[in-house]
């Protein structure tokens, strides 16, 4: 089978409050990734700043910060061949007026400040974020029987 990765996906505050989240866990299932891990969280100050911490000095900051942590976020362990990647052509440009037609954030986002997912950048940053997000235990690693109808042997 081929080798899978994992990245961390956060259905933002706007797509909680939009009743997005069952639209895009959808979106993601249909595209073949499996999700190994899935929480409702409220982001806190620490969390936010943790995460975004190549941010913090940065003058959009305090926007992004009150943004995350308004509402509850769904943080998803999302695993693949290539998920990283995958995961990042599914969301669409970070700019929703620029994404590709057919993307969660072409469908759904009209801002880049409410823009409905992160997606992990890299299988660095995937690593970095999930930790952030997940302890060890809270990431099942499942056999899932579709995989063999999805992904090459």
């Amino acid at each position: 089978m081929a080798a899978q990765s994992r990245t961390l996906i956060l259905l933002k505050p706007d797509a909680v409050q939009r009743g997005l989240i069952g639209t895009i866990i959808s979106l993601i299932e249909q595209r073949g990734l499996k999700i190994v891990g899935l929480k409702l969280i409220q982001i806190d100050d620490a969390l936010a700043r943790r995460h975004y911490a190549a941010h913090v000095d940065k003058p959009f900051f305090p926007g992004l910060h009150k943004f995350i942590t308004s509402s509850p976020v769904v943080a998803l362990a999302v695993q693949g061949v290539n998920a990283v990647e995958v995961m990042r052509q599914i969301a669409g440009a970070t700019d929703p007026s620029k994404a590709a037609p057919g993307t969660i954030r072409a469908n759904f986002g009209l801002s880049i400040g409410m823009n409905i997912i992160h997606g992990s950048d890299s299988a660095e940053s995937a690593a970095q974020e999930l930790a952030l997000y997940f302890r060890p235990n809270e990431i099942i690693d499942w056999q899932r029987d579709a995989d063999a109808w999805i992904i090459e042997t």
